[in-house]
């Protein structure tokens, strides 16, 4: 959770020096071959996304995006904060004092999701005002959480079997038993104001996934969804010790956390790891306790968000290099956010201010929104390979497919590369295709620019972004004496497909 900053005349200043520099890198020769031992290789960055809060869901423009994600990633869930806000209308008082709940939002939501084939990754919070043992303990979000513990925890226990038993009602516990509930969002920080933060936490816990068990042992509870991948050890040791259920562990880090944060010491790690090394290390944590199986889902993270790169050609490789590292490691990753309809800070006041999603304001698809429609199509076999610019993977059908970027991080300045991928066990004239997403393919801010930025922008202006900068057909061509040579731009994305 997130918030977001200002400056679309920094990143088109950005992508203009980056696009002048053009002066080759050393080359790279990179050997693949198709006959080397495979893993498996499950899509586990996009499996999952986040978005802001659950009030959003019932919005067109969310329901727009969400429909254009899932044409381009395996999107089964998405989680989002605030079920419980007093917006959705969960939890009133009698005139006697008695509790008195309104599920109706909570279905629209949750059938909005259902309809459009997505199933929800419910993260149970935040606390309603009439339940919380401190109604003024708002967080400073546009949209005033309430961050507090409850009053009562036989009033939390209340709402929650409430809560569990109407889902099962309503959609059957076949259905719900594919979900996950997720108990609370960075309790570890200021969305949680519980004295102290960890064991008042921990109670929580205990409480909710005892609740939760108590409607059906199949409703799937984990935590502790925290920040900067903290508390695992602590969590499970509580969890442990008295014997509390817990399907799943979560967590967030982003590539921009803090070392200090993220590993309790100040070292020297480009943000291009952190991610990943702060996964090994609740990944080892989870296999070092007394629960070693438990599925580890990676509930929010990004690329480093430094002048605005998240809206740039930059999240492309981000991305691609975040899967190369990551992948063994985590269960499902949750990009934080598949949608800029997100109002943290309030609403978006025009596109492109460095927002998490894969679309910008108005439905206005981002070169994120094209490296994601590059990177599913990757197949679900990995061949090991050494060069940290590249995913080898191969088909059912026995051909192959090849993720190659070129990163170059949005502090640095880089320029082109000449990259050549030599196959061995190929036909040495076999059939490529290969497709881009780089300064000409997928890059709507120059398309933004020459528009001249509205704020605003029409459906029209949209449809014609969306159609401009939509990536050319595959370049069709065959290999030469078993190798093939690309030249990456700055930030080029490049999907290569051999048939064999």
């Amino acid at each position: 959770m997130r918030r977001c900053c200002n400056g679309l005349a920094v990143i088109l200043a950005c992508v203009c020096v980056v696009s002048q520099m053009v002066d080759a890198q050393a080359n790279e020769s990179i050997t693949i071959d198709a006959q080397g031992a495979t893993t498996p290789f499950p899509h586990f960055w996009e499996q999952m996304f986040g978005s802001g809060r659950a009030i959003l869901t019932l919005r067109e423009s969310y329901r727009d995006d969400l429909r254009a994600v899932k044409k381009v990633a395996d999107f089964r869930y998405v989680r989002f904060h605030a079920i419980l806000h007093d917006e959705v209308g969960v939890y009133n008082l009698d005139d006697n004092g008695k509790p008195v709940y309104n599920f109706a939002y909570v279905d629209q939501i949750y059938d909005g999701l259902l309809k459009n084939g997505v199933r929800p990754f419910v993260e149970i919070s935040f606390m309603p005002k009439k339940l919380a043992f401190n109604p003024d303990a708002l967080h400073p979000f546009w949209y005033k959480q309430n961050v507090s513990p409850p009053k009562s925890m036989e009033l939390w226990d209340d709402l929650m079997k409430h809560f569990a038993a109407h889902l099962v009602e309503r959609y059957g516990i076949d259905e719900v038993a594919q979900w996950y509930f997720e108990v609370w969002n960075e309790p570890n920080i200021d969305f949680w104001n519980g004295i102290p933060r960890d064991r008042s936490y921990f109670e929580l816990y205990a409480h909710t996934a005892q609740d939760l068990k108590s409607v059906s042992p199949r409703l799937r509870v984990g935590g502790p969804a925290t920040a900067a991948a903290a508390w695992i050890n602590d969590f499970l040791s509580y969890t442990a010790e008295r014997h509390t259920p817990v399907d799943f562990v979560s967590t967030h880090g982003y590539a921009d956390d803090t070392t200090l944060d993220l590993f309790g010491k100040d070292i020297p790690m480009p943000m291009d790891e952190r991610v990943c090394k702060a996964v090994e290390k609740v990944h080892n944590e989870i296999k070092q306790s007394s629960t070693p199986d438990l599925p580890l889902f990676w509930t929010e993270w990004n690329v480093q968000g430094m002048k605005e790169s998240r809206d740039t050609l930059f999240t492309g490789p981000g991305l691609a290099n975040t899967i190369r590292q990551c992948d063994g490691l985590v269960n499902m990753m949750s990009w934080w956010t598949f949608s800029d309809v997100f109002e943290e800070g309030g609403p978006a006041p025009r596109p492109f201010e460095g927002q998490f999603g894969l679309r910008a304001k108005g439905g206005i698809n981002k070169p994120s929104y094209y490296a994601y429609g590059l990177l599913h199509e990757l197949g679900d076999q990995r061949i090991a390979n050494d060069s940290k610019d590249v995913i080898v993977t191969k088909t059912a059908q026995g051909g192959l497919k090849v993720a190659v970027w070129n990163i170059v991080d949005p502090d640095a300045q880089g320029g082109t590369r000449q990259v050549e991928l030599m196959f061995a066990h190929v036909p040495p004239g076999a059939h490529v295709s290969i497709e881009r997403v780089d300064q000409e393919h997928g890059n709507v801010l120059r398309h933004y620019a020459a528009m001249g930025r509205p704020g605003d922008p029409t459906a029209a202006q949209v449809e014609q972004l969306n159609r401009e900068s939509l990536p050319a057909p595959p370049q069709e061509t065959t290999l030469r004496g078993g190798k093939l040579d690309l030249t990456l731009t700055p930030n080029a994305l490049v999907l290569v497909k051999v048939q064999q």
